[in-house]
């Protein structure tokens, strides 16, 4: 029991112990202060309730007893709300360097006292950084593909500068070392901070006549960085080209070939044509070399003239040779009168049109496959009877049974001929099986269905057609009827006489 309670002391004694840290804790806005000799500085040191006094202490100063009402120090005023608000500040109009370090503040609250504390940063200019290359060249040269480095130094600055490399306007990422920072002291002990930071990479021939920088950026520096720079010359040898192909020379007319090539130092170059070997600055038969124009940037551009191009010219090979101490390149060359040949691939507007192309083709084909699915447009049945015919069929029959009585009509059973159900078997209608063959019937039957007939009116010119399925019965001479029949079509006939009769006639 006895260690139960104890257990719970020791808790609620902690708890107790972490909210009144938490609660004496100071809030010191900003952290970090960093400002330059002669330039203001301001502290604020919050309690979250309200301050009994406020004591702060800056390096290189005396102690600051601080209220809103307080001016006998001159030059560091009170900054805050009251310290009924429980806000207790300083602003520092003119920073001196002996203000470097730690500002403290001491604040009286509910009869303790709690304290913060800010970094004040004094920033002192660094010098102009240097720019050391470790890479030794030949006469301050480098060659391609070589290993090149270099370290840049940045001495006595507060707080340590940060350094940037560029090749030119390009920004250097890749072979950067890890930036290197040393701490020493002044003859008046104030801190100062050395930044060293290394490159390492190789040497390319777009690095010629480049200019390799290193920039140190501080707080300090009216422009906020200065930089230390660096030319770097590259030698290489001609560099390579694909096959030069030239066009628009006029037949008849000088014909001038240009190439433009890369090397460093200055090549010799010369033209190879058809056996014929023409140096730099000379001339042979129609064809004369000019000396290599220097462009800039390790550019040079090499011509070539021949007098009264003939179509001949255009059909030989010609080779440009250009070398220099770092090696030698053969260059391809071909002429031709015609326009320039398009350029190679599809340009936006052709490649929009086969898109709306394929886009249109795939919306017909979708339209055809739901039209088929749907019976629609010129997929739906026409073979049925047209609207108007529909419509009036039934208003037909039914003048038709007006004038004639069920119990008066005569039916011909006309059956179909043995050629005929030939021909429907081959279009896939019903064909007759065995069982016809073995119960003939006469080509034609009447069959008289009643005794009554309404003659038809002489205003009738044309016969009324009546369609009826008939049920054979046996015949009177015993004979089953067949058991599949082909279709049957009766015509109905009007008897000439009002007498009924009963019997079956056969024709």
């Amino acid at each position: 029991m006895d260690t139960k309670m104890f257990a719970k002391s020791l808790i609620s004694v902690i708890m107790l112990t972490g909210a009144l840290t938490l609660a004496q804790r100071v809030d010191v806005t900003p952290q970090q202060v960093i400002a330059r000799v002669g330039e203001p500085a301001s502290i604020l040191c919050r309690a979250g309730r309200q301050i009994q006094y406020c004591r702060i202490v800056i390096p290189g100063e005396k102690v600051l007893n601080l209220a809103p009402n307080w001016t006998q120090r001159p030059g560091f005023p009170y900054n805050g709300e009251g310290l009924q608000a429980g806000q207790c500040g300083v602003t520092i109009e003119r920073v001196k360097t002996t203000n470097h370090g730690p500002v403290e503040c001491f604040l009286g609250v509910e009869g303790d006292e709690i304290s913060g504390v800010a970094d004040l940063v004094v920033a002192l200019e660094p010098q102009r950084p240097q720019l050391e290359i470790l890479t030794q060249g030949r006469n301050g040269a480098f060659e391609v593909d070589t290993e090149f480095q270099a370290k840049c130094i940045s001495h006595d600055g507060r707080p340590p500068a940060n350094l940037t490399w560029f090749l030119d306007d390009e920004n250097i990422f890749d072979g950067l070392t890890m930036p290197e920072v040393v701490e020493s002291h002044d003859r008046n002990n104030a801190t100062l901070y050395t930044v060293v930071q290394g490159i390492q990479r190789f040497i390319r021939v777009s690095d010629d006549r480049r200019n390799l920088i290193c920039r140190a950026n501080h707080f300090s520096y009216p422009q906020g960085y200065l930089d230390s720079r660096i030319q770097l010359l590259v030698r290489y040898r001609p560099q390579p080209l694909p096959l030069v192909k030239l066009y628009g020379l006029i037949l008849g007319s000088t014909g001038l070939v240009n190439v433009t090539i890369r090397a460093n130092p200055r090549p010799l170059t010369e033209w190879h044509v058809a056996g014929n070997t023409i140096q730099q600055g000379s001339r042979n038969g129609r064809y004369e070399a000019y000396e290599p124009q220097d462009l800039g940037r390790g550019e040079f551009n090499v011509a070539l003239s021949i007098a009264g191009l003939t179509l001949e010219d255009t059909t030989k090979e010609y080779l440009l040779r250009a070398s220099n101490e770092f090696g030698t390149t053969d260059y391809q060359v071909r002429i031709s009168s015609s326009e320039a040949a398009p350029a190679a691939g599809l340009g936006v507007g052709p490649i929009i049109g086969i898109v709306i192309a394929v886009l249109v083709i795939l919306i017909i084909i979708g339209l055809i496959v739901v039209a088929r699915a749907t019976g629609r447009w010129c997929f739906s049945d026409n073979s049925g009877a047209r609207p108007s015919e529909t419509e009036h069929e039934p208003e037909a029959r039914a003048s038709l049974l007006s004038r004639i009585k069920p119990s008066s009509l005569v039916a011909k059973v006309m059956p179909v001929k043995h050629e005929a159900l030939e021909s429907q078997a081959q279009q896939g209608g019903p064909t007759p099986t065995g069982d016809d063959d073995q119960h003939p019937r006469d080509s034609e039957e009447t069959v008289i269905i009643t005794d009554e007939v309404t003659e038809p009116k002489e205003e009738d010119s044309k016969p009324n057609i009546v369609y009826a399925e008939l049920m054979l019965k046996p015949s009177p001479e015993g004979k089953a009827p067949p058991q599949k029949t082909p279709t049957e079509y009766a015509e109905i006939v009007y008897p000439k006489s009002q007498k009924s009769t009963t019997d079956a006639k056969t024709n």
